[in-house]
Parts: C-alpha cells; structure tokens; sequence
C-alpha cells in the first residue's frame, strides 16, 4: 500500500532472518543447559524425502522449577559413512558444542538395534537404553513373521481395505450394512508397516465389521472370493487377543510429559505374569505367538547394565520402589542410590559454601570437614528439590 515500503526478499530472510531467530533460540536452550546438572538423551539416524541422511540429538532433563524438559540440539546432515566410530564422534562433538559433559549424561535411549549404533555407544562408554516402543514392534514382528496362516488372513484384511478405500459404492453399502446390522459406522483401518499398533488395529477393525463386511462383499461376485473364511476368522481372532492389549503399553510409554522409563520394570513383570501368560482359554496360535513375542522382549532387556538402570529407576518411583526388584539385587541397589546421593549432596556443599561463604569473625575459626559430613541428607533436601527425585526424573543414577 506504501511504495516507500520495500517488501524483504529471499536474501534477507535467508541470510538475515532466520539466523537471527537461531541465534535467540540457541542462546535461550544454553542457558537452559547450563543450570542443568544432569541429562539423558535420544539420538536417531533417519533420511529425508530426498533421502539424504541426518542425525538428530535430543536432550531431557529437569528445569530449576522441576518440569520435565526436550530440547532437540541438532537435526545435523550427515553424510559421510555410518560407522560406529563416525557415529560416536559426531554425538561427541554435539555434546561439545553445547557445553553439555558427557559424565553428566545419565543413559542415551536409541531408537534401533542397529550393530553401528550399538558400537558407537560402546566407543564413547555411555549406558544405552533401547526404545520399549520400537522393542515391543520388534517383538510382535518377530512373534508373528513365518507364520503363513497369520500371512494370508492379514493379506486379506489389506485386500479389503483397498477394496473399500477406493470404491465409494463400497463405502456406501458398507454405511448401509452397518445400520441394519446395528454395527458402528466406522471405516476400516489402513496398516502402516512401521508401526505395530496400526496392524492391530486394523484387524479389529475387521473383526468388528466382519458381518457387514461379508453382507456387502457377497452381494458382488467380483470380490465374494475376499469373503473371510472361519479358518481366517480363527487365526485373526487368535492375534487380536494376543496382541490387542499390548497397545496399551506403547501409548502409556510414548509419552514426552512424563517420565516412562521407571515403568519398564513394572511393565515387563506385567507381561510375564498377566499380558502374555498363557491361559486355558487361548488357542495354540495364540499361545505361540505370546511365548515368541515375550521371549523377544525379555532377551533385549537382559543385559546387566540396562538391568540396573531399571532396577534404580524403578527403585526411585514412590510407586514401585523395590516390588519389582530382586530380593538379592536390593542391597546393592540400595548401596547404589545412597552413593549417587551422597555424591550429590557433596557436591551441592562445596558449590554453597564457595557461593555464598559465610563472613567469620576474628575469633571464628572455619567449620572442620568432620562438622559438614554430619549434616544430615535430610535437612539437605527440605531446602532444595532432592537428588532422589532428580534421578527419577532424567532415568539416571549418578
């Protein structure tokens, strides 16, 4: 409306604009990080559309207000080969780069199992937790793959899906079958391969409008052959119920909000004992696949070092504390924790006594290290938010 006015153009925006904003943003999350004295974090490696390969880095931690904070550091390209010692010397120099010590990282969570990954956190000695959610995706592939029954039905449920999704004459006598079969008036479930959940989903889907679904597909002789059989109908019957109440899992443990990794100890008891336990009642497919998909999980989770990380997770939950503990792993789990807050505690000290010293008289002398040991954790705590708390909060132990 003004001519005087110059519209910004690409250059600036380019050049000007956006490296402004960066620069704001980076200097707000540095200054989240230096009063930030423990962290854990989560790393990915993942192409674009254009497949070009990028690494991503995100830090969790626990602010001054004792909120649950992620920051993601970088999304850097990364080109060069991904090897484990290319991997663990990029993660390196992020730390790097953001002022963050890697002894005050508690654990680093990892989406796959890859065996680059994996070296690559063996190289830099950081403690690797492995994502539940991708773990229990693995689990039910591995449960579920070679089995040819359980290939044809689920084969048949993606046949029906595009037979619906792509006809609307199908879709409008699969709404009409519903109201005179009372049934709800939902449409079927696309399967996304990356995701387990979305599979599940789709076969309950299937089995809830199996009635409608038949009414419809008879009617046509070109799609009477998609018609579920009882042999199918069994076999979908039989996934469903055994991998229908582990969506639970994965929604409650891919949260952002609050802390999940204290849970994973409960959680893998509950599947031992009540998910995928076996009972009178299920099938043999079902019982095979609840064994396969159990023994999967419970051999990804059985390494030492992952095992004392839940074990001190779990330990430091108000809720769970040492039920789901070992009773000979207790003491040392114990041991540990007190350890890790003393150290804390020692370290908080000699960080308020430099500070904030106290002004001595002429005829005060300085308090003996003996008079500061005696000082109870306890009174420690009441003024300032516990390290207890803080482990529980970030999944660490230091």
């Amino acid at each position: 409306m003004d001519k005087r006015y110059v519209l910004p153009s690409r250059t600036y925006f380019n050049q000007v604009a956006i490296p402004q904003l960066y620069a704001e943003c980076k200097a707000k999350v540095v200054n989240e990080l230096e009063n930030t004295e423990f962290y854990a974090s989560t790393t990915d490696l993942w192409s674009s559309r254009t497949t070009e390969p990028y690494m991503s880095l995100t830090v969790h931690f626990v602010n001054a207000n004792f909120e649950l904070c992620s920051r993601c550091l970088q999304t850097a390209y990364f080109p060069t080969d991904h090897t484990g010692e290319n991997m663990a010397m990029g993660l390196k120099e992020c730390l790097a780069n953001w002022g963050l010590k890697e002894e005050a990282q508690t654990c680093i969570t990892t989406t796959d199992n890859a065996s680059n990954m994996v070296k690559a956190m063996g190289l830099n000695q950081w403690t690797r937790l492995q994502c539940f959610g991708h773990r229990l995706h693995l689990a039910i592939e591995n449960a579920v793959k070679d089995e040819q029954r359980i290939k044809r039905a689920t084969g048949l449920c993606k046949q029906l899906v595009v037979v619906f999704t792509h006809s609307w004459k199908k879709k409008a006598a699969l709404k009409q079958a519903q109201q005179d079969l009372n049934l709800p008036q939902q449409s079927l479930v696309t399967e996304c391969p990356t995701r387990w959940g979305s599979r599940q989903k789709m076969i309950g889907r299937v089995l809830e409008q199996s009635k409608a679904l038949c009414q419809v597909l008879s009617e046509d002789r070109k799609t009477r052959h998609l018609v579920l059989t009882w042999q199918d109908t069994d076999v979908l019957e039989s996934v469903n119920n055994a991998l229908g109440p582990l969506q639970e899992f994965t929604d409650a443990l891919s949260g952002e909000d609050y802390v999940s990794v204290s849970y994973l100890k409960p959680v893998l008891h509950l599947l031992r004992t009540a998910t995928l336990a076996e009972t009178d009642q299920d099938t043999n497919l079902t019982k095979e696949i609840k064994s396969r998909a159990l023994h999967y999980i419970e051999e990804k989770y059985s390494d030492p070092v992952t095992q004392e990380l839940l074990d001190i997770t779990s330990f430091l939950d108000p809720r769970f504390k040492k039920s789901y503990i070992s009773e000979e792993n207790v003491p040392y789990i114990k041991d540990r924790v007190k350890m890790g807050m003393e150290q804390v505690a020692q370290k908080e000290q000699r960080a308020c006594v430099t500070t904030h010293p106290m002004p001595l008289s002429a005829e005060e002398e300085p308090p003996s290290t003996s008079t500061k040991r005696k000082r109870s954790l306890g009174s420690f705590f009441k003024t300032k938010a516990g390290p207890c708390f803080l482990y529980c909060a970030v999944g660490g132990y230091h």
